[in-house]
């Protein structure tokens, strides 16, 4: 099952899947995000707790991207095509320090230890 999953997934084996990464490079780049923008902090407590662990000048990138998209897409318009060319939408920011939360938390799940943060009910 693992194996197909992957097999599904990866665009070098599968061509749905390299039409469908070549579709979100596109849209990614007319508003020159990042696939790591896409993430949202208050749905997973650990991808906060990622961001908050990063440099602050690398979230005060991805704020000003996720600003800029916003107001191309309000304003129902693209970055131009020389901009969109030099954009590097799978060039990953997050990815190695998320793992490294997931890590820690299960490692002090493990231990029997208590969450270093829990979603509370206001």
């Amino acid at each position: 099952m693992a194996s197909l999953v992957k097999w599904l997934v990866d665009p070098n084996r599968n061509f749905l899947a390299a039409i469908h990464k070549r579709s979100l490079d596109k849209r990614l780049r007319k508003y020159g995000l990042r696939l790591d923008d896409l993430y949202d902090p208050k749905e997973d407590l650990d991808i906060k707790e990622a961001l908050n662990r990063l440099p602050r000048e690398i979230v005060d990138a991805r704020n000003q991207r996720l600003k800029r998209a916003m107001d191309l897409s309000m304003k129902h318009e693209y970055l131009p095509p020389d901009l969109q060319a030099v954009q590097t939408p799978f060039r990953s920011y997050l990815q190695d320090m998320l793992t490294l939360v997931k890590k820690e938390k299960s490692e002090r799940e493990a231990l029997g230890a208590l969450p270093l943060y829990q979603r509370t009910i206001p």
